[in-house]
């Protein structure tokens, strides 16, 4: 016969439970509500993304390696935007601070849209302007962004005539040691090409909003200040991934740079384009962790796993049963999760992680750790009601 073990909570961590439920209610729904289903969209019918290698570039095992290099600059450096944005922000003395930054992007489209960092056109009221070589500035306008991927699209309208559209490779099929290309604009220097390899795989690195990006490209190309959103190309000039991120202890490269992959970035395009956002599945929760409990000197009764602090009334954990702090008895703990799927939970990032695998719709069987006793809770996943806030439309 199982024991029932209720938890008594001191005043301390009831105030600690407290804080932190208002905390992470707000940051937790603040991510969560770009946390939407990258698979469930249908590609906008003006969309055409471009996947065959380029004709110019000839097969690589027939030319020099210097040879190749040039005939993939030369042919898809036009498709490479140099990003200006201004943005302009009010101060504490009721001025306007205006801020200036720059960084590459890549054409996939003859719509004029373009493929950026979301961290390069971020910001409030951010006025964008791109050059694809020449004396020619265009207007810009963000379409959508996702700072979970860090990646964003921006449109020019109406867009020029004859645009180099960068085509989209495979990156599920890479290799260590295969050569890439990194086009960009480092420090402001006009389309700048810097070459390497892949240096590794499966990289774990975090978008804006600190989530994980799972599955980055290392490489040893240069990658700097102003390469952000700029194309990492394998030798037939198509797009593998999306320059994002240095390793640098100076601010420089030192031959550690990181890409998100091109795979990624075909999931949220379509999305980003038809609703400005990327709309995945949500569980509707404040959580914390085990080891934030203890920080507070609380002993959790579980020792791994996510505290519910709140269930969001009429979202999936709460529809499922799930309780939360505060509905519960006072002085109970609420529901820990332990595990979805049969798959460990022990931290935010593997829920989100087991979660953008999910679709909108689909039924997750959760662990959950109640008053000594283990229970498993089918949850159907909901998206959050109005879920886009249009602030890029």
């Amino acid at each position: 016969m199982s024991k029932k073990a209720v938890y008594q909570l001191s005043a301390r961590q009831i105030l600690f439970l407290a804080l932190a439920s208002a905390l992470i209610a707000v940051g937790t729904m603040a991510c969560l509500s770009n946390f939407g289903n990258a698979w469930q969209v249908r590609e906008a019918a003006n969309v055409a993304m471009a996947e065959d290698a380029p004709a110019e570039i000839s097969e690589p095992s027939a030319v020099s390696d210097e040879q190749n290099s040039i005939e993939v600059y030369r042919t898809l450096s036009p498709g490479v935007a140099f990003i200006t944005s201004t943005s302009y922000q009010e101060d504490y003395f009721g001025g306007v601070q205006e801020g200036k930054g720059s960084g590459s992007g890549s054409v996939i489209d003859n719509q004029g849209h373009i493929l950026t960092n979301y961290h390069v056109v971020e910001g409030p009221q951010v006025k964008l302007t791109v050059s694809l070589g020449g004396d020619k500035v265009y207007p810009a306008r963000v379409i959508g962004g996702d700072p979970d991927t860090d990646l964003a699209i921006i449109k020019i309208n109406p867009p020029p005539t004859g645009l180099t559209v960068i085509p989209l490779s495979d990156s599920d099929r890479l290799v260590v040691g295969q050569k890439v290309l990194a086009i960009g604009n480092p420090f402001g220097l006009d389309r700048t090409l810097t070459t390497g390899v892949i240096s590794g795989l499966q990289r774990p690195i975090r978008g804006t909003n600190n989530r994980p990006i799972e599955g980055a490209i290392q490489t040893d190309a240069s990658i700097n200040p102003g390469n952000s959103g700029g194309p990492l190309l394998d030798k037939y000039g198509k797009m593998i991934g999306i320059n994002s991120q240095i390793y640098s202890r100076s601010g420089g490269s030192v031959g550690v740079g990181f890409a998100v992959p091109v795979n990624i970035a075909k999931r949220v395009i379509p999305q980003l384009i038809q609703y400005g956002e990327v709309r995945r599945p949500k569980l509707g929760a404040a959580l914390a962790s085990m080891k934030e409990l203890e920080r507070s000197g609380f002993k959790p009764p579980a020792g791994k796993g996510l505290l519910i602090i709140e269930a969001t009334e009429n979202l999936s954990a709460a529809r499922a049963g799930l309780r939360g702090q505060y509905q519960v008895q006072r002085g109970e703990v609420g529901d820990i999760l332990t595990a979805v799927d049969g798959v460990e939970i022990t931290d935010r990032d593997d829920l989100y992680r087991l979660l953008d695998k999910k679709q909108i719709g689909d039924t997750i069987q959760v662990e959950v750790f109640r008053n000594g006793r283990t229970l498993t809770v089918p949850v159907r996943l909901l998206p959050l009601p109005q879920q886009s806030s249009n602030r890029f439309r």
